[in-house]
């Protein structure tokens, strides 16, 4: 009989007294525990953060390759520098801003330090001032004025370059200029100044609000909205608009003297608005033409033989393009209640508010426009 091995296979002995304990050094993975809700949202914070970071950084680049980019489009990238200095929108005393209400305002402070940048920069031998604004604010009007006297009073060239309007307070400052360039149909003149008072007592009445005042004065309120100016009232808005439109024609005068007396100011100063071409005519501009001619005038007056190009002073174009809220058209001329403005009828004519007219137009006695 034959025997069968092919099953039997040996194995291991079969052990033998009871299992060793286990080793002191095994480890054993811990399950890890689930992730919370916070720990994923700081995930997608961090992420979100490190996009922005990227992102401004790609910004800050491309605004300082802009920066640093010479010239301008449209202008020579090579030669003698002007400085190019802009005036856009309503002039305001203290630092530029945007509303999404009002648009784009040129602030004094702003103005006046690059002004005197580029009188420091011993490069530079003249300034071409780019003005496309309605007027605003007297004092702020009167600061860049100040400065622009003070560059011309250092051997400075200032010629003024005046875009659609360049009106009341957007005049104020180009009239120190050496030269004054305007295009045939900016609207610009409206040599005045104004103070404007709103009486909606009616309204209130007519939706229950009622107010109290309790003040220290007689006139520390006139100005409040519930009720018409009084007589007196008047008289001191009055005496105070007069004053200031006094100081308007006394800083034309000077700024213009080589070219027309006080009494022809006196004949042009009383709110109306003019043409380029009409302001051409009567004295108020002495060229007509746009930034290029007002670029070569400046070289000239400069004394620069050779080829003559922008130096951009203030912020860069993309910030320009950022603070208008993102738009490249020109800024709207936009009017502003409540204190003393060199800025009468010319942006409301620019806006379709007002139809010209051949005869000046006159505000009701005591409204403040002259």
């Amino acid at each position: 009989m034959t025997a069968d091995y092919s099953s039997q296979t040996p194995g291991p002995p079969p052990p033998s007294g009871p299992p060793p304990p286990p080793s002191p050094y095994s480890y054993q993975q811990p399950t890890p525990p689930p992730r919370s809700a916070a720990w994923r949202w700081g995930c997608g914070f961090a992420l979100a953060g490190c996009l922005l970071v990227v992102m401004l950084g790609g910004f800050l680049v491309l605004l300082a390759v802009m920066s640093a980019a010479g010239g301008m489009e449209g202008f020579a990238a090579e030669g003698e520098p002007v400085a190019l200095i802009r005036i856009d929108g309503m002039i305001v005393a203290g630092e530029s801003g945007f509303s999404f209400l009002a648009g784009a305002a040129t602030g004094s402070d702003d103005v006046v330090r690059q002004i005197e940048r580029a009188v420091a920069d011993s490069e530079t031998n003249a300034i071409l001032l780019r003005i496309n604004s309605p007027g605003g604010s007297a004092a702020g009007s009167q600061e860049i004025y100040n400065a622009i006297m003070q560059a011309r009073e250092e051997d400075m060239i200032v010629v003024a370059s005046m875009a659609d309007i360049a009106a009341s307070g957007g005049y104020y400052v180009a009239a120190p200029a050496h030269r004054i360039f305007a295009d045939p149909a900016t609207i610009t003149g409206s040599i005045g100044a104004i103070a404007m008072h709103q009486d909606v007592s009616e309204l209130f009445d007519k939706i229950g609000i009622k107010e109290e005042i309790v003040k220290s004065g007689k006139f520390k309120d006139m100005f409040q909205p519930t009720g018409p100016l009084s007589d007196d009232a008047r008289e001191i808005v009055q005496a105070l608009v007069t004053q200031v439109h006094e100081q308007f024609i006394a800083a034309v005068v000077e700024g213009r003297k080589d070219t027309l007396d006080e009494a022809a100011i006196r004949g042009l100063a009383d709110g109306r608005i003019y043409t380029g071409q009409q302001a051409k005519e009567n004295g108020l501009v002495d060229e007509l033409g746009g930034m290029q001619e007002a670029l070569l005038a400046a070289g000239e007056l400069a004394g620069i033989a050779g080829k003559v190009r922008l130096k951009e002073v203030g912020p860069p174009s993309l910030w320009r393009w950022l603070r208008s809220g993102g738009s490249s058209a020109r800024q709207r001329p936009v009017a502003v209640s409540g204190g003393l403005l060199y800025d009468a009828f010319a942006a409301r004519v620019v806006q379709g508010a007002l139809e010209p007219r051949s005869q000046p137009h006159h505000l009701p006695q005591g409204q403040g426009e002259m």
